[in-house]
C-alpha cells in the first residue's frame, strides 16, 4: 500500500487537496451567510441546474465548465425575478426549477447517443480526477467569490439582520440579493468535481453550522467556519482514500461528524 508521504506527495492528492481547500474558504463566509439567510434550498436549485448545464455544454461541443457557470448564473436571475412575484411562492419555484432542470439534463444525455459520461462522477464528485484546468476554474472562482464577500461584506450583513433598515440606510437590498444568488451560482458551478451536484450544498451549511454554537461574531463564525470545512476536506480526503470510499460523500460525512460532534460539546458546555 501507498505510504502516507507518497499519498501526500502525489500530484492528484495535491491538485485535489488545493481544489478542496479553496472551496473551503469560500464555504467559509459564503456558507454563513446562505446559513443565516436560510437559503440552503437556493443551493440545492442552484447544483441540481449545472447537470443541464453539463447536458448543453456536452451536446454542443463547448466548454463543459463554462456551459455549467453560464447555466447555473442563468437559473440564478431565473429564480431572484422569480422570487419578487407574489403569486408564486419561494419554495414552490425552488421545487420547480430543481427538479425540472435536474430532469432535463438527465433526459438530454440519455437521448443523446454520441455523449457518455460517468454520471456518478457529477453526482458525487471526483476529486481525486481533478487537473491543472480544474484548479485553475476553482482557484479563479475562489479569488472572485472571496474578493466580493469581503467589499460588501458590511452590506450582506446589513441586509441579513434587518433588510427595511438596510433599505432607510441606503443599501440596494435587490442588488445585493441577487449578488449573493450569482455568488452561490458562480460557487456550485466550479465544485462538482469535488462534491457533486447532490452533496454541494452540504459542505456550503454543514461547516457554518457547526461554527455557529461557537462564534461570537460573524466574521469568526465565518472563520471558524473555514477551518472545519478544511479539516474536513484533509481527512476526507486521507480517510476515502485508506478505505477505498468515494471522496465527496466521505468529506461530507466528516463535516457532519464534526456538526454532531461539536453539537454535543457546545450542549455539555451550557450544562
Amino acid at each position: 500500500m501507498i505510504t502516507i508521504t507518497e499519498l501526500v506527495t502525489a500530484d492528484f492528492f495535491l491538485f485535489a487537496l488545493v481544489a478542496g481547500l479553496s472551496l473551503s474558504l469560500i464555504a467559509g463566509p459564503l456558507g454563513s451567510l446562505i446559513v443565516w439567510r436560510r437559503m440552503s434550498y437556493f443551493g440545492d436549485t442552484l447544483a441540481h441546474s449545472a447537470l443541464l448545464g453539463i447536458a448543453v455544454g456536452l451536446i454542443t461541443n463547448s466548454n463543459p465548465q463554462m456551459a455549467i457557470i453560464i447555466s447555473c448564473l442563468l437559473v440564478g436571475v431565473l429564480l431572484v425575478y422569480l422570487d419578487k412575484n407574489p403569486k408564486i411562492s419561494t419554495d414552490t419555484v425552488l421545487g420547480i426549477l430543481a427538479h425540472s432542470t435536474l430532469a432535463i439534463g438527465v433526459v438530454i444525455l440519455a437521448l443523446t447517443e454520441s455523449v457518455r459520461i460517468n454520471l456518478e462522477a457529477y453526482l458525487f464528485g471526483a476529486l481525486l480526477t481533478i487537473n491543472v484546468i480544474d484548479l485553475i476554474w476553482v482557484i479563479a472562482i475562489m479569488l472572485i467569490v472571496i474578493s466580493t464577500l469581503y467589499y460588501f461584506w458590511n452590506d450582506f450583513l446589513s441586509v441579513t439582520v434587518h433588510a427595511e433598515l438596510a433599505k432607510t440606510e441606503g443599501i440596494n437590498v435587490e442588488r445585493m440579493h441577487l449578488f449573493l444568488v450569482l455568488l452561490i451560482a458562480l460557487t456550485i458551478a466550479v465544485s462538482m468535481k469535488i462534491v457533486g451536484v447532490l452533496l454541494i450544498t452540504s459542505l456550503l451549511i454543514i461547516p457554518p453550522a457547526a461554527a455557529r454554537k461557537f462564534a461570537q461574531s460573524p466574521e469568526k463564525m465565518a472563520i471558524l467556519a473555514s477551518l472545519i470545512g478544511s479539516a474536513a476536506v484533509v481527512l476526507g480526503l486521507l480517510l476515502a482514500f485508506y478505505v477505498d470510499a468515494p471522496v465527496g460523500p466521505t468529506i461530507v460525512v466528516v463535516a457532519t461528524i464534526f456538526f454532531l460532534v461539536l453539537s454535543v460539546f457546545a450542549r455539555a458546555q451550557k450544562e
